[in-house]
């Protein structure tokens, strides 16, 4: 298995754990703990699966989305509101890590 293979599983199984999270009223300490698991797999998503050529595509799609989180939590429909949200917990350290690793190679260049 390569690097850009386990990125990919790191993203279905985050997908899948943020769905059925939001799906599922949890406890806090639960929520937590699942939540700490999403934040390390969009850390691993940021590291092994965005390529510099995709870094645009996936920063404006990441800022999208986290948009789209919080203009849904107006909605009031708690289902939604985690599963979104959950997904945006997901997304946001896979952006931090895109961000800064643009951010870096533009340093370089200049």
């Amino acid at each position: 298995m390569n690097m850009s293979q386990i990125g990919a599983y790191a993203f279905i199984v985050g997908i899948i754990i943020a769905i059925l999270a939001g799906i599922v009223a949890l406890d806090a300490n639960t929520t937590q703990w699942i939540l700490w698991l999403m934040v390390v797999l969009g850390l691993i998503i940021g590291l092994l699966n965005v390529t510099e050529k995709e870094t645009t595509s996936f920063l404006v799609a990441a800022i999208a989305l986290i948009m789209t989180a919080t203009a849904l939590s107006v909605l009031a429909v708690p289902i939604i509101d985690r599963v979104v949200g959950n997904i945006a917990v997901l997304a946001g350290p896979a952006a931090l890590i895109v961000a800064l690793r643009a951010i870096w190679n533009m340093a370089k260049s200049a």
